[in-house]
């Protein structure tokens, strides 16, 4: 690299570099520019259309509580038309009222896609415990075993362990029931949880 020994010698050598990439420059400038539009234009329509997914669903959730078919029917094409947040919540409502009838085919399917939009980890882990707990009400134990291992975060170890122990315990698994609610506990999870999983295991003891 030139080292310059005078300021009259460094502000020539700054104006050589502008008269030779001066062009350059300007159109990266106006590339630039356009980018920040096009990424603010991104957000702002980003922000429209979550704004309106959220307006969507609050309707949309209200006619579910009519419990009528149409409610559910509004329900669910809301769902499969948003594929973000508010779809997945929607999904997730349909399951619950699926379940209150004791419909757990048609929760399943709502809790499969509601896995598939899921962006968030959380979000999603939430989604594997509830679809592994309608996945084990139909039978389902190994289907519900593998659901289980989607879920990710030391949150839900505690509440991924005990659905596991119930799942095991149901295929006549004692032992690893007896394993899975000990993980559990020693996730060091809420008060709640651990009163919970002690009761599940002196069940076991009895």
């Amino acid at each position: 690299m030139e080292v310059y020994t005078t300021e009259n010698e460094q502000v020539d050598a700054v104006r050589r570099f502008f008269a030779e990439n001066g062009k350059a420059l300007a159109i990266g400038v106006v590339l630039g520019i356009a980018a920040l539009g096009g990424w603010r234009f991104w957000q702002s329509h980003q922000d429209s259309a979550l704004t309106e997914a959220s307006a969507s669903f609050q309707q949309a959730n209200q006619s579910l509580t009519s419990n009528n078919a149409k409610g559910v029917a509004d329900l669910e094409k809301f769902a499969q038309s948003n594929d973000n947040n508010y779809g997945v919540f929607a999904a997730l409502q349909l399951a619950d009222h699926f379940v209150g009838t004791s419909d757990f085919a048609n929760a399943e399917k709502q809790l499969v896609q509601a896995q598939g939009q899921a962006k968030e980890d959380n979000l999603r882990s939430l989604v594997n415990l509830r679809l592994a707990r309608v996945q084990m009400q139909q039978g389902k134990f190994d289907d519900a075993l593998k659901t289980l291992d989607g879920v990710k975060g030391e949150g839900w170890t505690a509440m991924q362990q005990g659905i596991r122990g119930d799942v095991l315990f149901a295929k006549g698994d004692a032992k690893g029931a007896r394993e899975a609610y000990s993980k559990g506990l020693d996730s060091k999870p809420s008060q709640t949880l651990q009163t919970v999983l002690r009761m599940k295991l002196n069940n076991l003891a009895s």
